[in-house]
């Protein structure tokens, strides 16, 4: 089976299990109504029926009045009579089709109920947050393919050439680039592929192969638990990546499965870093410990576990200053607060999760580098992937940095932080061309 016809089963016709039975349970309630409909309509033959005979007797009075006076006179009074009677019949008309508009947008509005709750949970899945959130990469990045492949006949040096160019510059990364021109130049003498267009299997495929590498995807998906106790993460990363907020949606997520979960406001440095996690906490329904502006993180860290211990909370999510990497002083601190951890929960902290900007591209390379050399970085955060047009930075710190990409953020809604799924976002990046690789096989 090939690689795009494995992703549109897996994205496209398993995508909702339970979607085809609400949809037949609809059919079902569709099929009674005209039932009910034809029984309406046969108790309302009688009175229709009533209601032709009182209208036939204006028209024995008019035709008396007409053999009486003279023919001239009677024309125009029932004209003008009729004339009256017609814009009185307007009126009342242009009256009820108002209350009839008003009574079937009401009906309209009853009757698709079902349909919303199911345009809901498609818009809930996992593939097509994705394909959403990439679209912006996915408009460069697969129209530069297309165009690609649409100038090449035949696979050869000039076209691996400008596919690098269209590698790099979704960000990839240089290295990450060359190693996979090498493996997609022996792909496809393997396979012995002369048609461009069967090029683009082959590199989603193997855009997928080199983000998961050796390991297993069960080993680099999904967030770290302490299945004995109170689970730790504690988020590192510069201002202005959307650290606070991540946290605030984590914990909507965590909650909603759940979770007892406490925060702890360690950003004590910048400017109402404290009362925004407090606002989150708010929000989302869960606690929040915190100090004043300016007292020591480690401290704050350390009353948020054993406030949480006190509450049996599950997890505690632990906020912390945005780090710049060329200060020292900051980073010896960050290291401090995870020995407090490590002290006070063996094993602890079960994720250190680096925040970072997707649409700072390769200057969120150099901090990925920097943060790891301080802590053990154990997983990434990336954010507002759904904001730039480079989203192959998640290949290139997955690559050369060997750390996974554990969330990412493809909106600006609470609910639209999700887990991290290589196949999940290559059929974001190539859903147009993978909607369509039937088509596109029926065509050869």
């Amino acid at each position: 089976m090939s690689f795009f016809k494995k992703l549109k089963d897996k994205f496209t016709k398993d995508l909702h299990p339970n979607l085809e039975e609400q949809k037949d349970e609809q059919l079902e309630k569709e099929e009674v109504e005209p039932d009910q409909v034809e029984e309406s309509a046969g108790e309302t033959e009688e009175p229709i029926g009533e209601t032709e005979v009182p209208v036939a007797e204006p028209e024995e009075v008019e035709s008396e009045t007409v053999k009486e006076e003279p023919e001239e006179a009677p024309v125009e009074e029932v004209e003008e009579v009729e004339e009256v009677e017609e814009v009185e019949e307007v009126e009342e008309v242009e009256e009820v089709e108002e209350v009839e508009e008003d009574d079937v947008e009401e009906e309209l509005e009853d009757e698709t109920d079902p349909e919303p709750a199911i345009e809901e949970e498609k818009e809930e899945s996992i593939a097509d947050k994705f394909k959403k959130g990439l679209a912006k990469t996915r408009n460069s990045f697969s129209s530069r393919i297309n165009d690609l492949v649409a100038r090449y006949r035949t696979v050869d040096e000039d076209f691996f050439e400008e596919l690098e160019e269209v590698l790099i510059s979704a960000d990839v990364g240089v290295n990450t680039v060359m190693e996979m021109i090498d493996e997609l130049q022996m792909e496809v003498k393997r396979r012995n592929i002369k048609d461009t267009r069967k090029v683009r299997e082959v590199i989603s495929e193997k855009l997928v192969e080199i983000y998961y590498g050796d390991d297993e995807a069960e080993e680099i998906e999904g967030l770290s638990e302490n299945p004995d106790g109170l689970t730790i993460y504690l988020f590192v990363g510069v201002n202005g990546v959307g650290k606070t907020t991540t946290i605030g949606k984590l914990a909507h997520q965590l909650k909603a499965e759940g979770k007892n979960v406490t925060l702890a406001a360690g950003d004590t440095f910048r400017a109402g870093a404290i009362d925004q996690l407090e606002e989150w906490g708010r929000r989302v329904g869960v606690n929040t410990i915190k100090h004043s502006e300016g007292a020591d993180p480690a401290a704050v860290i350390y009353d948020g576990i054993q406030s949480a211990k006190s509450r049996n909370a599950d997890v505690l999510i632990c906020d912390t200053a945005g780090r710049l990497q060329n200060k020292v002083n900051l980073m010896n601190e960050l290291s401090k607060v995870k020995r407090v951890i490590e002290r006070e929960v063996p094993g602890a902290p079960h994720e250190v999760l680096l925040t970072l900007d997707a649409t700072t591209g390769q200057n969120a390379m150099s901090q990925a580098k920097t943060f790891s050399q301080s802590t053990d970085v154990t997983g990434i955060v990336l954010t507002k992937l759904d904001g730039t047009a480079k989203g192959g930075i998640v290949l290139a710190i997955r690559k050369e940095l060997d750390i996974p990409v554990k969330l990412v953020g493809l909106g600006e809604k609470v609910t639209d932080l999700e887990h991290f799924d290589a196949h999940a976002f290559v059929y974001g990046l190539f859903a147009d061309m993978i909607d369509n690789f039937e088509e596109d096989e029926e065509e050869e």
